[in-house]
């Protein structure tokens, strides 16, 4: 259980660098809860996300190489990766192929999408792009 969605919280989004910055965007959490549902639907299984990269305050950023309008400095972008849940707990990534179609496919015109080899990014700039 999370405490700003069912399934999010706001300690997953904490800037890695341990200095307890937390600031996360709402839309951001509502994109990546509303990804869970579907994912648990087709899937017809549990699905989790590890948010592998959330805040960065301005000092990590530039530690992590991130440019300098990052989206992850004001809250508004993840990195992360779905797992699908079976019975016994065991855990099997999503492709990060498949995430970033989802994504694609539902928001066309809108928010920042990035394909990694294993994890995806997205952010919830007004614009658009896709990397």
């Amino acid at each position: 259980m999370g405490d700003l969605t069912r399934n999010l919280s706001r300690k997953e989004f904490e800037c890695n660098c341990g200095c307890g910055f937390d600031t996360v965007d709402y839309e951001l959490v509502l994109v990546l809860q509303n990804a869970i549902f579907y994912f648990e639907n087709y899937f017809n299984k549990k699905v989790i996300v590890l948010i592998t990269g959330g805040n960065r305050c301005k000092k990590h950023n530039i530690a992590q190489g991130g440019a300098p309008k990052s989206k992850h400095i004001d809250g508004k972008a993840a990195d992360h990766k779905f797992f699908i849940v079976d019975e016994d707990g065991r855990k099997e990534q999503i492709d990060p192929e498949v995430v970033y179609s989802y994504y694609d496919n539902k928001y066309p015109d809108k928010y920042g999408l990035g394909k990694y080899e294993n994890r995806t990014h997205i952010d919830s700039r007004a614009g658009k792009a896709r990397w």
